[in-house]
């Protein structure tokens, strides 16, 4: 596949440039992950009695204030992105915002763990929004503090809450899913504090970040990051400062500030052993993310679907409640977004073709788990970047063996033939498989004509 300019359409340069506003890092100091990183050496060196004159200083307020107003500017963007005005429209954003993340994640070379790093609280994030809307959906919310904000909206209301009462949507969006967004994105905070980077990196900073750590270490590293993640909550982040007029105004602004904050650290706390609690609604996306997007030397890209073998074992072993890791599993299906798919084309008399195509998962929700919504990334062997959408069946399949025998058929002559018109180069074909399961498509997608996998075409 030939390379063309690297542009980026306006959607995708947004993605890029969020990821980097929420866990990357700047000269200028100013994304999520800077902000914290500063808090956390300014509290780890200032000394005790510094610390008490210091703790109203003007100084602090307004760092704190400034901290807030970003997180809370990042978290609102997140849902703008992820959202629109009905559910399908909620399902078919957050599928492009995950499926645009997955696409602009590396799966091969040195990179993979760095770039996975930086994207994991986003995504996780953009889980957590849609598992909220299937849990209320599915009767499955239990939660007292998100019900008080459902009074008497129905199910088939809540599917149209935007539109049914905008007033109150937009409460529950202020006092409900920016609270879940900015407890997915703080959820790992902690582990940049200075005590958690140094188990990380070593005293002398030259370990690799993302080893296997012994039992020990990760056990002190999840109490740092615990901790300090609840500490940069509470004091990093605060109450902002009222802006307002009147006396009933300030009343209510601080008991909804102190609400979404006592909601954000029960939902840290509850997650770290959920059992049937909220905590699940944070804890199953987080397992979910940290496979898709994983930081392990052993991260293999063909494994991917393999992901749900992992959360329905965490939840045998009660790390997880397996009813949420069913409405994941409902929402996502086995393919993540932006996986790519080697499937076998059927011919004019209904029959499987002597050859494969490449098409890349595209939208939630499929009708069968193992039945992915998918756009079609090549036809007849060529690429093309206007591909229409098709629900691949198993039965069509490469990535299911029963499907893939079917080609082992072929002559290896054919296969070759076949892989040459797909490989951009001959260096590119002599690492890629025979007979692929699956295929890489973020070269594909760093070309600008073939971003637009998401817009709305006639199946």
């Amino acid at each position: 596949m030939a390379k063309d300019t690297p542009h980026q359409t306006h959607y995708t340069r947004q993605i890029h440039h969020l990821l980097a506003k929420v866990y990357g890092r700047s000269a200028v100091k100013d994304s999520l992950l800077d902000r914290a990183v500063g808090y956390f050496e300014q509290e780890e060196f200032t000394p005790s009695d510094e610390k008490k004159s210091a703790e109203e200083s003007p100084l602090k307020l307004m760092e704190r204030t400034e901290r807030h107003a970003s997180l809370l500017a990042i978290s609102l963007t997140i849902i703008e992105l992820a959202e629109g005005d009905s559910y399908a429209e909620n399902n078919r954003k957050s599928a492009q915002f995950l499926g645009t993340i997955q696409l602009l994640s590396p799966t091969e070379g040195k990179r993979v763990a760095t770039s996975n790093e930086q994207s994991k609280s986003i995504y996780k994030a953009l889980l957590c929004l849609r598992l909220l809307d299937r849990l209320i959906i599915d009767g499955q919310m239990r939660e007292p503090y998100i019900n008080k904000f459902l009074t008497d909206i129905s199910t088939e209301q809540f599917i149209d809450f935007a539109n049914h009462d905008a007033e109150k949507y937009q409460r529950f969006v202020a006092q409900v899913k920016v609270p879940l967004v900015i407890a997915a994105l703080l959820q790992d905070i902690g582990n940049y504090h200075p005590k958690a980077q140094t188990i990380l990196c070593g005293a002398e900073g030259g370990l690799d970040p993302f080893r296997t750590l012994e039992i020990k270490q990760r056990k002190e590293l999840l109490q740092i990051n615990y901790r300090e993640t609840i500490k940069y909550i509470s004091e990093g982040i605060g109450i902002p400062t009222f802006v307002g007029n009147t006396k009933a105004e300030r009343e209510q602004f601080f008991l909804d500030e102190k609400d979404k904050l006592a909601f954000i650290k029960q939902l840290l706390k509850s997650s770290v052993n959920p059992k049937n609690t909220i905590g699940n609604i944070l804890k199953v996306p987080q397992i979910y993310t940290s496979i898709i997007l994983s930081t392990k030397a052993s991260y293999n890209y063909k494994l991917l679907p393999k992901v749900f073998q992992v959360l329905n074992k965490n939840a045998e072993l009660g790390a997880c409640a397996q009813s949420v890791v069913d409405a994941l599993y409902k929402i996502t299906g086995m393919f993540p977004q932006g996986f790519g798919v080697v499937y076998m084309p059927l011919g004019e008399f209904g029959d499987h073709s002597d050859c494969y195509e490449y098409a890349i998962v595209n939208r939630l929700y499929p009708t069968s788990p193992e039945q992915p919504n998918c756009r079609m990334a090549t036809r007849q062997l060529t690429f093309i970047g206007y591909g229409q959408n098709s629900v691949i069946k198993n039965t069509s399949n490469l990535y299911f063996t029963q499907t893939a025998k079917k080609l082992a058929t072929l002559s290896k002559e054919r296969l070759n033939e076949i892989l040459a018109l797909l490989s951009s180069n001959s260096q590119e074909r002599q690492q890629l498989d025979l007979l692929p399961r699956c295929w890489h498509a973020n070269e594909y997608f760093s070309i600008k004509a073939n971003q637009n996998l998401w817009n709305n075409i006639e199946s």
